[in-house]
């Protein structure tokens, strides 16, 4: 009788507990953050661990590396006239992307870098400014991310094999790269939020996706500059500028945001990602300036 009744009372709590979970993701399917809390159960309001997603070439150690305060410079010709370099590198932290360059553009987006994440397609561009990049004087955190394919560590994978030169050359460079597990969390992200799946939607995530969800791992404030948001290119106020700034001569921003956008397969969904982005700064402390966007 006393066993019976054990196993009644064990049904009974499994059942509660089964049911509680059930409250909660129906109370929290809603809410981006939730989602965007990284694997480790990392939040602005609990204390700070290694960047368990991140890892160091080789030595596989975790990222460690926190601000209260971040500054994130968009690549896009928005920064070009702003004259607010000063202001960007006065942040603890400063966040770039891919090769985008600071010399010759100081005035407008700033000197400092303390760390770039880097796409797979961008690595060819550091690596023939190794020195550069990479160099002794060079303190800044490159955090790279890219299929599998390209970074896979059994000798055939062409990005990851370039990555492991430059270290080989500059022992002293700061080179991390997402984990396979960490490439699938941004993925699954992404078909959270817009309910497409991004490979059969034929969509390439991009740098600024990675780059915004490690800075809410990373930062506790975080302000966002030059990044538009995915109604400006229709607005009375849209401003023709190069697609990046250190590139002019090229296609205007908004018409390389409408071909990736309404690209088949292939392609960048920018304008999707902008709106995914406007969702997350309700939730998160995260302000878009030069342009400022207004959150509804």
């Amino acid at each position: 009788m006393a066993l019976i009744w054990k196993r009644k009372s064990l049904i009974a709590t499994a059942l509660i507990v089964v049911v509680s979970l059930l409250v909660v993701m129906v109370n929290y399917s809603g809410k981006p953050y939730l989602l965007l809390e990284p694997v480790f159960g990392q939040t602005p309001d609990k204390a700070f661990k290694p960047h368990q997603g991140y890892v160091s070439l080789v030595k596989e150690e975790p990222l460690k590396l926190h601000c209260d305060l971040c500054s994130i410079v968009s690549s896009s010709g928005q920064m070009l006239g702003q004259a607010i370099g000063a202001e960007i590198d006065s942040y603890p932290c400063v966040m770039r992307m891919n090769n985008a360059p600071t010399l010759g553009f100081e005035e407008d987006v700033g000197r400092r870098t303390t760390l770039r994440v880097v796409s797979h397609t961008s690595v060819p561009q550091l690596v023939q400014k190794s020195e550069h990049f990479f160099g002794e004087n060079n303190d800044t955190i490159y955090v790279v991310w890219g299929p599998l394919r390209n970074m896979r560590k059994d000798g055939k994978g062409v990005v990851y094999n370039m990555l492991l030169k430059v270290l080989e050359k500059y022992p002293s460079a700061r080179i991390y790269i997402h984990t396979d597990e960490r490439m699938n969390y941004c993925d699954m992200v992404f078909k959270k939020e817009t309910g497409k799946d991004r490979l059969k939607s034929g969509t390439y995530l991009s740098t600024g996706w990675f780059t915004l969800i490690l800075a809410m791992d990373m930062c506790k404030e975080i302000k966002i500059y030059g990044m538009i948001n995915d109604t400006y290119c229709k607005s009375k106020d849209y401003r023709k500028v190069p697609y990046h700034y250190y590139e002019t001569g090229r296609r205007d921003e908004c018409t390389e945001y409408h071909l990736h956008e309404n690209a088949p397969r292939g392609a960048h969904r920018f304008v999707t990602e902008k709106s995914v982005f406007a969702k997350w700064a309700k939730v998160h402390p995260i302000k878009f300036l030069n342009p400022s966007w207004q959150l509804s």
